[in-house]
């Protein structure tokens, strides 16, 4: 946990327990950081740490996962409503959201559904859920630090043939970057590209690091969506400064 973190206490949609994680400058603009499957908020912990300077930092454990309540009820969607809940609890407008992987796709949905609280939205090495061949791993023996039940129900999300065409990234209206992982990654990157196409104002960018961009090279991950949000200040005066 950082110096200065501090632990909040949510309701998502349904009733169920979200723990998120605050730090940074009240005043600033706000980041929201959603994990991958089978991660939780402390994954962010470098990337947190190096926002906090220049924003107000809050890290969710979603559903099933760290702090967070274990409902057993799990997908995209029920994620997707507990986001929502807690930027409307702690009334959060002009967000930059940022997701990686499973937590990727669940801004993808976020944006769709709440697209007036939204300033940025970054994606990291997530396309549209597709169908994969790979088995489910076996459950790791001993305690995890979220509910085994996540994993089997995502997948059947991801792996349901009719999300091929999932047809709402074109309705995402705010400026998004996507940042992918490159050769070295499990994700088709084509299929990265697939989504930066559909998406009305996306920029792709590529680090050659793997599937988990911000944990393996946090700097360059980190430059790039600095970066991007001061290009996008400078041409959009209207967006985050």
């Amino acid at each position: 946990m950082l110096p200065n973190m501090k632990n909040l206490s949510l309701l998502g949609a349904d009733g169920v327990h979200i723990n998120v994680q605050e730090s940074g400058d009240p005043g600033s603009p706000p980041v929201v950081l959603l994990h991958a499957l089978g991660d939780t908020a402390g994954d962010w912990g470098t990337i947190a740490a190096a926002l906090e300077p220049g924003f107000r930092v809050f890290a969710m454990d979603l559903r099933g996962h760290g702090g967070s309540g274990r409902p057993g009820k799990y997908s995209f969607e029920l994620m997707r409503d507990d986001v929502v809940a807690v930027l409307e609890a702690l009334d959060l407008r002009d967000v930059i959201l940022v997701g990686h992987s499973m937590g990727g796709v669940v801004a993808y949905l976020v944006a769709v559904a709440r697209s007036g609280r939204l300033a940025r939205l970054v994606v990291e090495d997530a396309p549209r859920p597709y169908p994969r061949s790979r088995t489910l791993p076996e459950r790791t023996p001993g305690e995890l630090p979220f509910d085994w039940a996540v994993v089997p129900a995502i997948a059947a999300q991801v792996n349901d043939p009719s999300r091929r065409l999932w047809a709402r990234l074109p309705e995402i209206m705010v400026p998004t970057l996507l940042v992918g992982g490159g050769a070295a990654s499990h994700i088709p990157q084509e299929l990265l590209a697939e989504a930066a196409d559909l998406i009305p104002d996306c920029t792709l960018v590529t680090l050659e690091t793997g599937h988990n961009v911000h944990a393996a090279a946090p700097k360059q991950f980190l430059n790039a969506v600095t970066s991007w949000l001061a290009e996008r200040a400078r041409t959009d005066p209207a967006g985050v400064t």
